[in-house]
């Protein structure tokens, strides 16, 4: 939902249903969408300095849902960490080029996995062709990509690449569907 773009004073401003909704009550707001609809994950639900708002959500919902920081987490070890040690978000983010190096967003990947997050690797605006991060997911056993729907080119570059994989891994490949998700589904 990019909850940062509302994030205004300190207070999510919900200019439609005329609402000014604080950390908690924001928190509350996820909390009741995640009961009523069969959301799985959520990305970027708080604003990205709210930390305490995003360990709201995640003591709320973060057994029903994938609390994904993106804006929060931006790829970067050092605020991984601090979500770690805040049970600040339970899934990674990475944008490989956001960063700056391979090492970096692997670390980064690795970090969430050794703290039993999920991890989702995205590509960025503006994206190509290139189809590395397919490889990078497989790699690093992410079991999620973010790419968006196959309705162009760069996209459906990156799922060829994935059925190019499991054409290649065989039998030893394997799709995990929903496990990919540590949620109650």
């Amino acid at each position: 939902p990019a909850t940062s773009e509302i994030y205004k004073e300190g207070k999510y401003v919900l200019a439609r249903e005329g609402e000014t909704l604080s950390s908690e009550e924001m928190a509350d707001f996820w909390a009741q969408w995640i009961e009523d609809y069969p959301i799985i994950s959520l990305e970027d639900g708080m604003d990205e300095d709210d930390w305490e708002g995003w360990s709201e959500l995640v003591s709320r919902v973060g057994d029903r849902a994938q609390i994904v920081g993106d804006d929060l987490l931006v790829t970067n070890v050092e605020r991984i960490r601090k979500a770690i040690s805040l049970n600040a978000a339970n899934a990674l983010l990475c944008k490989v080029n956001q960063i700056g190096t391979l090492t970096e967003a692997i670390e980064a990947v690795e970090m969430a996995h050794r703290a039993g997050w999920t991890s989702i690797v995205s590509h960025r605006s503006g994206e190509t062709e290139d189809s590395t991060i397919a490889d990078i997911v497989v790699g690093l056993n992410t079991g999620q990509i973010k790419t968006g729907a196959p309705c162009r080119s760069d996209r459906a570059a990156k799922y060829n690449q994935l059925l190019r994989i499991e054409e290649a891994l065989g039998e030893t490949a394997y799709f995990p569907g929903l496990d990919a998700f540590d949620v109650e589904v």
